[in-house]
């Protein structure tokens, strides 16, 4: 049997108690914060979307999409296909201002507040679920658990904030602070919600979640996004989130 030294094993051994101190001494605020860094990283991104819904029996329908963002305040998602649905539109600024544009009739209507937790489009995204902003800003955290892949931290709404989500349930990766799952609970406590955020890989040296899928746990409806052609850091101008550029399409 191979014997190691005292002189190799006690750097090792400082290492991992190290890198668990300072695991631990993170607040929940503070890993939180980095969870918002590490999702708002890149400057801008721009990429293609296939959704495809499911719907509780089974049947599934796809929609092509194209998104923009810049990071933590602007973000801009448009429907391509199908023909019936082409040109519906989402756009999301700064300090909860959202609108929707529907071509059918040629309008673009802001969202108001209380309408923010319904889905867009038929998906099983709400407006507020895809608006652009930092958890940090509208939940409290508090850490409820770390295994040693993630740290789990407990969301509250901040006092003041409109939501019909009670808390929210979020595992953190420990290597990256990148927000693997999230769950959903509605205002009577039942978990409403879970996303799976998969197909994690760097592009530009910003991390990005290729794979997501949002689940209705209580009606077994499913929206599953896949994304292609991402690119980031390319110097989006701040005007292509505009009302004018919200009507546009290609």
């Amino acid at each position: 049997m191979r014997k190691f030294s005292y002189p190799i094993l006690l750097p090792v051994l400082f290492l991992v108690l190290a890198n668990g101190a300072i695991a631990q001494s993170l607040s929940a605020g503070q890993i939180l914060g980095n969870a918002d860094d590490v999702l708002n990283e890149a400057p801008d991104m721009e990429a293609m979307v296939e959704m495809i819904i499911t719907e509780a029996g089974g049947s599934r329908s796809t929609r092509e999409t194209e998104m923009y963002q810049k990071g933590a305040d602007y973000r801009l998602i448009r429907f391509l296909t199908p023909a019936d649905q082409r040109g519906i539109g989402f756009l999301s600024l700064p300090d909860d201002v959202n609108y929707l544009y529907l071509p059918a009739f040629d309008r673009i209507r802001r969202i108001a507040s209380h309408v923010e937790n319904e889905n867009f489009a038929g998906t099983d995204f709400s407006y507020d679920d895809l608006s652009s902003f930092c958890f940090s800003e509208k939940y409290e955290p508090a850490l409820s658990d770390q295994d040693g892949e993630f740290y789990i931290l407990e969301l509250t709404p901040k006092s003041g904030i409109s939501t019909d989500y009670s808390k929210l349930m979020m595992w953190v990766r420990l290597d990256n602070y990148y927000p693997a799952r999230i769950e959903y609970y509605n205002r009577s406590g039942e978990l409403w919600k879970v996303l799976e955020q998969t197909g994690l890989r760097q592009i530009s040296g910003y991390w990005v979640a290729i794979e997501r899928e949002m689940t209705d746990m209580l009606s077994g409806h499913s929206t599953s996004i896949h994304m292609t052609d991402v690119e980031v850091d390319t110097g989006l101008d701040v005007n292509t989130f505009s009302q004018r550029y919200l009507m546009r399409l290609q």
